[in-house]
């Protein structure tokens, strides 16, 4: 995946909200035809649908609003303006999100993707997110 170019880590925030950066820039990426294919199977599944659920924001919709928008802030300013911006629903978020694989049913998962990706050795492998950002040559 040496072309590939990656989203930002699902650890950065956005308007209060872990993984929304991520999530834009996929969107970005789709709309331009440059997602790489590995990402698309999962586009507005997994983490992405953990956002928009807990976002109570239509995929659909919110992929329309990134498209009419050129920055970040005004995506910031749709999401304070439409989303369901309750700290417990941000809070649910970022544990789903940054949790994930730390002692739960995604445990098995996670090793089985180290162990797929030559990563079974990296002890700080403990959670989704640090293997997202130790395939994207992050950490």
């Amino acid at each position: 995946m040496s072309d590939t170019i990656f989203p930002r880590s699902p650890r950065e925030t956005m308007a209060g909200w872990v993984y929304l950066p991520r999530f834009v820039d996929k969107i970005r990426l789709h709309l331009a035809g440059k997602l790489h294919p590995d990402y698309q199977p999962n586009f507005t599944k997994g983490f992405d649908d953990v956002w928009l659920t807990h976002a109570k924001v239509d995929a659909s919709e919110f992929i329309e609003v990134v498209k009419g928008t050129m920055t970040d802030g005004e995506v910031c300013d749709w999401v304070r303006a439409h989303a369901n911006n309750t700290p417990e629903a941000r809070e649910e978020v970022r544990r789903l999100i940054i949790d994930r694989g730390i002692n739960d049913d995604y445990s098995e998962k996670l090793i089985t993707r180290k162990k797929e990706s030559g990563l079974e050795h990296r002890d700080d492998i403990v959670r989704f997110v640090d293997y997202i950002d130790a395939d994207e040559k992050r950490i």
